[in-house]
């Protein structure tokens, strides 16, 4: 696969060695302005009925802020201007669930992964085509759904297709939300996600959607900043901090074992 999911040691060794001592640096209230997409559930999204933005990036982050004294501040953004605008400093931070990957790393500078995540994939409930990538790959009038530049993009690219970037079988789509909804009324045949999301879509979806197949791919998420930003080694030292404490177990549990997608 040409696009691989890499995490160095060097996020951790910052997150352990700045603040070695168990004290977590205080900034003083610092605005921190966070670029989000809200349309990745359950990681973020907009809570259907309340119009809130929800999700397990938010619950991190609000107790991100909490342990190193930060105010955060939220603007709405498209998926393809994310990595763009956080590397020109158009804002402090990105989060929706960005897997850390080594061209990405050339733009913009990742904290150490909160989150390992694999590839399924996700089929309407009725769907008896095929049962795995090979079986998706053989039918020629079959489509998958995918949003430009993503890992669901590469995976279907480089793990299920043919590594043609342009195969017109994959149907590009702005919002991964988009995508579900294509797949469910029957545009498309497939949509790639995170296992983790992909259960809770199931599960929600009263027999309308399923999984099938193996696991296609591991990667980790990570938080984005321009490089060289002084946010990193902080929060990298919250992120160390609520893993040992069990609160990232908690957030895990919250909202890919308890939560429902719609629900």
């Amino acid at each position: 696969m040409k696009h691989l999911a890499i995490w160095t040691a060097a996020a951790a060794v910052a997150a352990t060695s700045a603040f070695a001592g168990g004290h977590l640096p205080d900034l003083d209230g610092q605005e921190v302005v966070v670029a989000t997409e809200n349309a990745y559930p359950p990681l973020q999204f907009i809570e259907p009925g309340t119009g809130d933005a929800v999700g397990w990036e938010y619950d991190a982050m609000a107790e991100i802020a909490e342990r190193i004294n930060i105010t955060v501040v939220y603007e709405n953004i498209s998926w393809d201007a994310m990595i763009p605008a956080v590397s020109e400093g158009q804002f402090d931070m990105g989060m929706t669930g960005i897997t850390i990957r080594e061209d990405r790393a050339e733009k913009v500078d990742f904290s150490e992964p909160y989150m390992r995540s694999e590839m399924v994939m996700l089929v309407r409930g009725d769907e008896d085509r095929f049962s795995d990538a090979t079986g998706f790959a053989a039918d020629p009038d079959l489509l998958m759904a995918a949003q430009p530049g993503t890992t669901p993009f590469y995976v279907g690219v480089y793990e299920v297709l043919d590594g043609d970037e342009g195969n017109p079988r994959i149907k590009l789509f702005e919002t991964f939300g988009a995508g579900v909804q294509a797949l469910r009324t029957g545009d498309v045949d497939l949509v790639l996600t995170d296992g983790t999301a992909g259960a809770g879509y199931v599960e929600a979806s009263d027999g309308a959607l399923k999984i099938v197949g193996n696991k296609l791919g591991t990667e980790d998420f990570g938080f984005i900043f321009p490089k060289g930003s002084d946010l990193v080694e902080p929060i990298n030292a919250a992120i160390a901090d609520m893993k040992d404490d069990g609160t990232i177990d908690a957030l895990n549990t919250k909202w890919f074992l308890d939560f429902k997608v719609g629900g």
